[in-house]
């Protein structure tokens, strides 16, 4: 069977379907979470299919797709069976090895974002590493290899500190809040450690933490979404205000910060930039996602161009759409799952009622607490307004 560290055949010219956007055209799709399910809706008012691999049938991607393909993301078949007839490939997660890009890139696949791209930031260590080499600011870090790393940062730092995994963290899973020496041992249990490799922060006293959409196309062009505040509980993003409510010259310094960032590390495609806002007006680089990300759901219906979209408009090389916002204002919050088991609505018909209210339901077939099962997005006059119309909405949806 053949494996990712076989040779790749003898170079081809490209076929000319690959070229153009001959009809009908796919991208394929590493994942097949809700981020890919509109990634696929996106690409629906395109008339683009899509392939996804994803390694369980049925995945909320998997069921809106013109081809499911299930098996691991390192499985060479399920690779070859996934770029076939595509014109690109791209992510919705950053959990798949490079190696699996590698290996269809060096079959003349175009893979957006590139191997090299996420090589920069799939690992949080690596990623911090290089912004900082990049000069964009960020927070004291360091890699953990000992116990004593983490009492020699609290010492130097001051406590509370930030515990990560420097992996397959998300959504709080990989995170944990260090308020003294006394959490350390607790903490190195729960993420794994010393077989989950960690790296641990400064706790940043930060007053807002921002979020930046960034598309960048194949030919360098960019286009940099507004500046949102996102709200987070226990490391989970609850709610995402857009525009953020910060003064222009920080939400200036946010967007240029973001722009860079995704600059440095040659992004093709769409990226969510995590930054902090200080006190006295600076801004500080947290993380990268190499993909659309939680905090530009609003964009759906809150921009000309959604992040979906254009994501799939970068991939393909096609025109980037303008990003601004259609409404002065945005609000998107998480729906989260309330319990444990197989996964149904309750209250749509009242979250609907609520007028300008957005549904969005992920299709999960099962519920666990605090995983995103969907979100819901209002428009307004004022942030004021549209919050107010979206928690009226989640409030009265149960999943």
């Amino acid at each position: 069977m053949p494996t990712l560290s076989d040779p790749p055949p003898a170079a081809s010219p490209e076929p000319v379907a690959r070229l153009a956007l001959a009809y009908p055209a796919r991208v394929g799709i590493l994942g097949g979470g809700q981020l890919a399910r509109m990634l696929a809706e996106a690409a629906a008012c395109l008339g683009i299919e899509v392939s996804v691999l994803e390694r369980e049938a049925h995945s909320p991607a998997g069921r809106l797709a013109a081809r499911e393909v299930v098996g691991p993301w390192s499985d060479t078949a399920a690779l070859a069976a996934l770029a076939e007839d595509t014109l690109a490939v791209t992510l919705e997660n950053e959990f798949v090895d490079v190696t699996a890009l590698e290996w269809l890139a060096a079959r003349g696949v175009r893979v957006f974002p590139a191997a090299h791209t996420l090589a920069a930031v799939q690992d949080k260590l690596a990623q911090k590493r290089f912004a900082r080499e990049a000069g964009v600011p960020v927070p004291a870090f360091a890699e953990v290899t000992a116990r004593e790393d983490i009492t020699s940062a609290g010492a130097e730092w001051g406590w509370p500190l930030l515990l990560k995994a420097r992996r397959d963290g998300y959504d709080g899973y990989g995170n944990a809040t260090l308020r003294g020496p006394e959490d350390i041992g607790p903490a190195c249990a729960r993420l794994g450690w010393p077989e989950r490799a960690l790296l641990v922060e400064a706790w940043v006293p930060f007053v807002r933490e921002l979020a930046v959409m960034v598309a960048r196309g194949r030919g360098g062009e960019c286009v940099v979404y507004p500046v949102v505040e996102t709200v987070q509980r226990e490391h989970i993003c609850h709610l995402v205000r857009a525009p953020a409510p910060v003064e222009a010259v920080v939400a200036a310094r946010a967007a240029a910060l973001a722009r860079r960032v995704v600059e440095a590390v040659d992004g093709i495609g769409v990226f969510g930039v995590e930054l902090f806002a200080l006190a006295d007006g600076a801004v500080l680089y947290n993380e990268l996602a190499p993909r659309p990300h939680n905090s530009g759901h609003y964009s759906i219906e809150g921009c000309v161009t959604s992040q979906f979209e254009n994501a799939l408009r970068a991939v393909l090389g096609l025109p980037l759409g303008g990003a601004a916002l259609v409404a002065p204002a945005a609000v998107m919050v998480n729906v989260l799952g309330g319990g444990s088991g197989p996964a149904r609505a309750e209250g749509l018909a009242a979250a609907l009622a609520i007028p300008g209210a957005h549904i969005h339901i992920y299709g999960k077939l099962t519920s666990r607490p605090g995983r995103k099962m969907g979100h819901v997005t209002a428009l307004g006059a004022t942030l004021a307004e549209a919050e107010a119309r979206a928690r009226a909405a989640a409030d009265a949806l149960r999943l």
